[in-house]
């Protein structure tokens, strides 16, 4: 049930955009993930406690900014090699509708249930 080859030049723009701006949102997570101070004279434990509630969620927020980045990254290069788009397990055309969902995907739906 794959698709014809996709439109790579959308995906290739798709996929410049979104690095674009995961790298600009990259440089204000860093400061959101810095380490809390605790001094207790200057903050209460309530306020460092969300304090550090917030630097744990902004440190997995970056954690997954940098592994989407790495999946662009690798989408790129797919896409330099000539074989974006292709299933990396059967060889079939990846659904341009699975494409457009997710531009960094490199199973058919089929091989992804397999998978899992």
């Amino acid at each position: 049930m794959a698709d014809a080859q996709p439109d790579i030049e959308i995906f290739r723009q798709q996929l410049i955009t979104l690095r674009t701006k995961l790298l600009a949102l990259e440089a204000t997570g860093a400061e959101a993930a810095d380490t809390v101070e605790l001094d207790q004279t200057r903050v209460g434990r309530l306020s460092r406690m969300d304090a550090m509630q917030a630097q744990a969620m902004s440190q997995a927020s970056n954690q997954r900014r940098r592994e989407t980045l790495v999946g662009i990254e690798a989408a790129l290069g797919r896409i330099d090699s000539g074989d974006y788009g292709e299933c990396r397990e059967c060889g079939e055309f990846i659904s341009t509708k699975r494409l457009e969902f997710d531009p960094t995907i490199r199973l058919c739906i089929a091989c992804a249930a397999k998978a899992e």
